[in-house]
């Protein structure tokens, strides 16, 4: 099975997450800080080859009411950009309160503020593609399960 990977795409930054190979468990990789919409593009398309990924869920930050703000039909149009130059399943996940629950895993450990900056991106990243990544049923969860 090919590996997942998860993005949290944002305004300023990117989290990056990558399944392991059986599609079990979301392992944050970076936090990739944007630059041009087809820097950033590129930059995705190089963890499509170097991770050998077969499908990409990004997180869709949806108001609570399920509607759609400025910032999804931002990722929205990125997914439909990035879907026009890679040959994989991209999926639009979605991550209300990732980032809430991001900052409270990172409140919780002895990280400081800055320290928690770094990471946040690539917390929310991992929170997105595991939910992803539980959401499946797969022949692999049923041998690990049993």
């Amino acid at each position: 099975m090919k590996r997942m990977l998860g993005l949290d795409y944002g305004e300023k930054r990117i989290g990056v997450a990558v399944s392991d190979e059986l599609g079990l468990m979301a392992h944050p990789v970076e936090t990739y800080h944007r630059r041009s919409r087809a820097e950033d593009i590129d930059y995705v398309k190089g963890l499509v080859h170097t991770y050998a990924i077969e499908t990409i869920a990004i997180g869709l930050p949806k108001h609570m009411n399920g509607d759609l703000g400025t910032s999804a039909k931002r990722v929205i149009k990125f997914i439909d950009e990035l879907g026009a130059k890679l040959n994989v399943t991209i999926v639009p996940w979605d991550e209300r309160l990732t980032t809430v629950m991001a900052t409270r895993i990172l409140q919780e450990t002895t990280r400081s503020r800055p320290q928690r900056t770094k990471v946040i991106d690539q917390v929310a990243s991992v929170l997105i593609l595991q939910s992803y990544l539980d959401s499946l049923d797969t022949p692999q969860r049923d041998e690990v399960d049993t």
